[in-house]
């Protein structure tokens, strides 16, 4: 084999991670979510964008507003994740690339001046970081049930504003009794590699 992470690691963060449909109650800190965000953010993106944003809903109020949003297979399992995520894009990522991209501030203007040029580069970077971000999840022994079941505009609305466009709700927690569905096929490699 020729990957060099160790194989236990594998397994957690790809083999045998699933998609969690329920959580036991145990409570998901502020600490565990500092340290996955401390290990994700370092997930590259074009020119280090960043743009993803993490909006979590902790109180019961947010979660009352945010349920109704959820296609009806997925309620359930929004009302009782311990912590629920919503990922969205910062479209005006573009203002903290000075900072984080110091070398050439002049990216901000030369490339990313037009909105939907902006909108674009922040779904495309927001979505990776998305998927680190549920990675990280898993890092931290915890199990992520990302959905996009959603009323987006609904959850906008809600919860974001007109620069920040929502891409998926995560439900994280430790996975409760029978919160896996059976494990679905994956394409062969020969089906999905070409070398052209």
């Amino acid at each position: 084999m020729s990957l060099v992470l160790d194989p236990a690691a594998q397994d957690l963060l790809f083999r045998e991670a699933r998609t969690a449909n329920t959580f036991t109650d145990e409570p998901v800190t502020d600490a565990q979510v500092q340290a996955i965000y401390d290990l994700v953010k370092y997930g590259p993106t074009a020119f280090n964008q960043s743009p993803l944003r993490i909006t979590l809903v902790r109180s019961a109020e947010a979660r009352e507003r945010l349920v109704p949003h959820m296609s009806e297979g997925n309620r359930p399992k929004t009302a009782t994740a311990p912590l629920v995520a919503i990922l969205s894009a910062d479209n005006e990522f573009h203002e903290e690339l000075p900072d984080l991209f110091p070398h050439a501030p002049q990216v901000k203007d030369a490339f990313f001046s037009e909105r939907p040029v902006r909108e674009g580069a922040a779904t495309l970077n927001a979505s990776l970081q998305a998927a680190y971000f549920i990675v990280g999840v898993r890092a931290a022994g915890l199990a992520a049930g990302p959905m996009t079941g959603v009323d987006f505009e609904g959850v906008r609305k809600e919860f974001l504003d007109d620069d920040h466009t929502p891409l998926m709700v995560v439900n994280i927690g430790r996975p409760g009794p029978d919160a896996w569905f059976p494990r679905s096929p994956r394409l062969a490699y020969d089906q999905v590699v070409t070398t052209v």
